[in-house]
C-alpha cells in the first residue's frame, strides 16, 4: 500500500483508546494509533518527519515516539514545569516549548537548551515557527503577542536579555491561538483571543493589517495556504470563514455578524472548536472540538463530509503531509534523539563529542562570523606580502639598524685585515 499524501492527526484528553490517531483524509479509515499517555492542546508536532512529540496534559514532560513505532513511547523529555505548547522548526533543527511564563528553546540534534525566553508576564498559550525557521511567534494569557528573531535569541550574550522584534499588544484578553502563514520573514500571522477578535499582522513590520470582531469568543484560527480565507473557531461550536480578498475601504477593523452571515459559517459542532487546519489544496478543513469529535469539511459547500469520533475533548487535530517512513515498519530515524537538557549550560562533561551551533555560548568573547574571518584572513595575507616586498614599519626599522651595524662590523674587520697585511709587508722589506 502506498502512503497517502495527507493524513489527519488528532488527539483527545481521555486517551482511553490511544494517545494520537492517524486517519486517511479521503477514505476516513484509521491508519495508525500511538499509545501511551495523552496530549495537551497545541503540543502535537512532528520533528523532521522522524519523531512525533506531544506534551502530557498538565504534566512536566513531553512524550516522544519514533514515527514508525506506534505501540510504545520511546522517550520522555522532562521539563521544569507543565508544558502548554510546542512547536518545531520546519527543518527539525530547533524545538520550542512553552513552560509557564517562559519559552524553552532546544537544539534537537544535541538536546542543548540554547535559551530560556522570559518576556511574557503570564503563561504562554501558543508558540509557532515561521516556515523558514527564521522567526517564532508566541502568545500568552497576558494578551501580548511577541515576534522573535531566532538568530538574536540563540546567539545572544548570556549577560544580555534578547528583545523581541515586535510587541503586538492590541488584544485585551488572553491569546487562545495563532497561525503563521507562508513566506518566512514576510509572512502574515493570525491571532485569536478571548476578546472576541481575530487580528492579522505582518511579521516584517509588526503592522496590524486586519481586525475582525465576532459575537463569540474565538478559540482557534488558521489560514488556507493561499491566504485567501481566515477560518475562526468559536466557543459556540461554529466555524467562521472570513474572506481576505474582499475587504473594502482603508479601515483595518471589520465586524463579523454570526447570525447575518450564515453562508460563511460551518455548523455542526456542539461545543467550542479547539483546533483548525486546512489541506494543501485549500479544499478541506479539519476541526476538533470539546464535543469529542473531529470533523472534515468541504470548504466550498460548508458541508461536513466526515466525522471521527473520540472518547474525550479533542485537544489537537491537523492535516499534515505523511512522512515517508510513517508506514515503513523497518525504517529507523537517521539521527537518534538525545537527552534534552533541563537547564541552560547543562553539560555532559564533554564526553559525547556533541557540538552546539550556538555561537559564543561558552566563550568569553563573541566569535566572529564566517565573513569576518574571511576578511581577516585576506588582510593577514596581504600584510605578509607587503612585509616581504616593502617591510612593515617598526620591524623594517629594526632590520635597517641591524644591517647598518653589520656594515660597520664588516668595515672594521676589513680595516683590521688591511693593517695586518701592511705590517707583514713592511717587515719583509
Amino acid at each position: 500500500m502506498s502512503a497517502p499524501l495527507e493524513v489527519v492527526m488528532s488527539s483527545d484528553a481521555s486517551s482511553q483508546l490511544w494517545n494520537v490517531s492517524v486517519f486517511d483524509v479521503h477514505s476516513g479509515s484509521s491508519l495508525l494509533s500511538y499509545r501511551g499517555g495523552n496530549s495537551s492542546a497545541r503540543t502535537l508536532c512532528l520533528v523532521n518527519g522522524q519523531y512525533l512529540l506531544s506534551a502530557q496534559l498538565a504534566k512536566n514532560f513531553i512524550n516522544v515516539w519514533e514515527i514508525h513505532r506506534k505501540e510504545q513511547l520511546q522517550q520522555k523529555i522532562v521539563c521544569p514545569g507543565a508544558v502548554t505548547c510546542i512547536s518545531a522548526s520546519a527543518d527539525g533543527v530547533f524545538l520550542a516549548a512553552g513552560v509557564g511564563e517562559a519559552i524553552y528553546l532546544w537544539e534537537v540534534s544535541t538536546g542543548k537548551l540554547l535559551y530560556v525566553v522570559t518576556r511574557h508576564y503570564q503563561d504562554v498559550t501558543c508558540v509557532k515557527f515561521t516556515d523558514d525557521g527564521s522567526h517564532f511567534v508566541s502568545g500568552g494569557k497576558d494578551s501580548v503577542v511577541l515576534v522573535w528573531s531566532l538568530s538574536s535569541v540563540i546567539q545572544v550574550d548570556l549577560s544580555y536579555a534578547p528583545e523581541p522584534r515586535h510587541i503586538l499588544s492590541h488584544h485585551s484578553l488572553p491569546i487562545t491561538d495563532l497561525h503563521c502563514g507562508m513566506m518566512g520573514a514576510q509572512a502574515r500571522v493570525a491571532t485569536a483571543s478571548l476578546d472576541q477578535t481575530v487580528k492579522l499582522w505582518e511579521v516584517s513590520s509588526g503592522e496590524l493589517l486586519l481586525s475582525v470582531l465576532f459575537d463569540v469568543e474565538i478559540m482557534s484560527v488558521t489560514l488556507d495556504p493561499c491566504e485567501h480565507f481566515l477560518f475562526c473557531g468559536g466557543s459556540d461550536g461554529n466555524i467562521f470563514q472570513v474572506s481576505l480578498c474582499t475587504q473594502q475601504g482603508a479601515s483595518a477593523d471589520k465586524s463579523f455578524q454570526c447570525e447575518g452571515e450564515g453562508k460563511r459559517t460551518f455548523k455542526g459542532h456542539r461545543k467550542m472548536v479547539t483546533c483548525l487546519s486546512v489541506s494543501m489544496d485549500g479544499t478541506l478543513l479539519v476541526s476538533g472540538s470539546h464535543d469529542e469529535s473531529v470533523r472534515l469539511w468541504d470548504v466550498q459547500s460548508k458541508q461536513c463530509v466526515r466525522c471521527f469520533a473520540h472518547k474525550g475533548p479533542v485537544t489537537n487535530a491537523s492535516i499534515v503531509v505523511a512522512p515517508a517512513n510513517m508506514f515503513l515498519p523497518d525504517s529507523r530515524p537517521s539521527v537518534p534523539l538525545p537527552r534534552f537538557s533541563r537547564h541552560q549550560l547543562e553539560s555532559d562533561g564533554g564526553q559525547s563529542g556533541e557540538a552546539c551551533v550556538r555561537l559564543g555560548l561558552y566563550a568569553q568573547e563573541e566569535e566572529p562570523a564566517y565573513l569576518q574571518k574571511a576578511d581577516r584572513l585576506d588582510a593577514l595575507m596581504n600584510s605578509v606580502s607587503d612585509k616581504w616586498l616593502l617591510g612593515d614599519g617598526e620591524n623594517s626599522k629594526a632590520r635597517v639598524a641591524e644591517l647598518e651595524e653589520e656594515v660597520q662590523t664588516l668595515k672594521k674587520v676589513n680595516k683590521d685585515l688591511y693593517d695586518f697585511s701592511s705590517q707583514l709587508l713592511t717587515k719583509a722589506t
